[in-house]
């Protein structure tokens, strides 16, 4: 059974269509990359997906039509990572991941103070798994951009949602983070998980992506195994370079090498 199933998904802002209609359905455990180049509109889907845009088309979360969905149902079943969420009072890193905690933590107000077990254990957690634990008592404020990036990443990872959404979470993270970041959401989909992510690192998207959706201008171009998707056609075509690719340890690796030659 696919954890979801989105049918014949389009997305329209004004006069102008962002993402032209394409369906995707994602089964338990898997990790999706959305990839292509800038203005293909890998963001703008994966924000429709987490409700956050209006859309034309289906889709279903759990064999339920998200549009039957309250909001609380949607907050516990999926986690959404934007590009910047930026915060801009002084809160504590422990407080702040523990907002990932409030949609089962009912009324706002009610018992806003009180964390459950449950709600303290997967907080403890993501701080662990994320690198930040030593951070927890430090305020956001003050965090350098690669700690604030792992602690919004904590919040998200807090929810233990069956369906994580992260837009570009790699930024201003250096390289042992971002495979730090990687293996995490590998782990994730490996307790049952499911994991959409929009990236731009080839590299990344050949090694630990189950499946890949190419977008350009809007248009689903090609989806696949990355062996297939990130084939020498697809890259001059699309992102106009040429890659060296190659194994190890028993993985694929692909690393984008020069802009492709008329």
């Amino acid at each position: 059974m696919n954890l979801l199933n989105v049918s014949a998904c389009s997305v329209q802002i004004g006069e102008h269509t962002l993402v032209q209609p394409l369906s995707l359905r994602l089964a338990a455990g898997e990790l999706l990359g959305l990839i292509g180049p800038n203005g293909a509109g890998k963001s703008t889907l994966i924000k429709a997906i987490a409700q956050l845009l209006p859309y034309r088309g289906t889709m279903q979360l759990q064999n339920a039509a998200m549009e039957t969905l309250t909001a609380q149902q949607r907050a516990r079943q999926l986690a959404y990572l934007s590009q910047n969420d930026p915060v801009h009072w002084p809160i504590a890193v422990q407080d702040l991941v523990s907002l990932g905690r409030h949609p089962f933590r009912g009324s706002w107000w009610r018992g806003a103070g009180q964390l459950s077990a449950a709600d303290d254990a997967a907080v403890e957690t993501a701080l662990r798994v994320t690198d930040v634990w030593a951070l927890r008592q430090r305020r956001f404020t003050e965090l350098s951009g690669g700690e604030r990036a792992r602690v919004r990443l904590a919040r998200v990872l807090a929810v233990n949602a069956p369906l994580l959404l992260a837009d570009e979470p790699f930024a201003a993270l250096d390289p042992r983070h971002q495979l730090q970041v990687m293996a995490l959401l590998r782990e994730q989909c490996q307790r049952g998980a499911s994991v959409i992510l929009v990236l731009h690192n080839l590299t990344l998207a050949s090694r630990f992506c189950d499946r890949l959706l190419l977008l350009n201008q809007g248009k689903l171009v090609a989806s696949g195994t990355p062996s297939a998707v990130l084939n020498a056609e697809n890259l001059r075509r699309v992102y106009g370079i040429e890659a060296v690719t190659g194994e190890h340890a028993q993985q694929r690796y692909l690393v984008p090498w020069m802009c492709a030659t008329d």
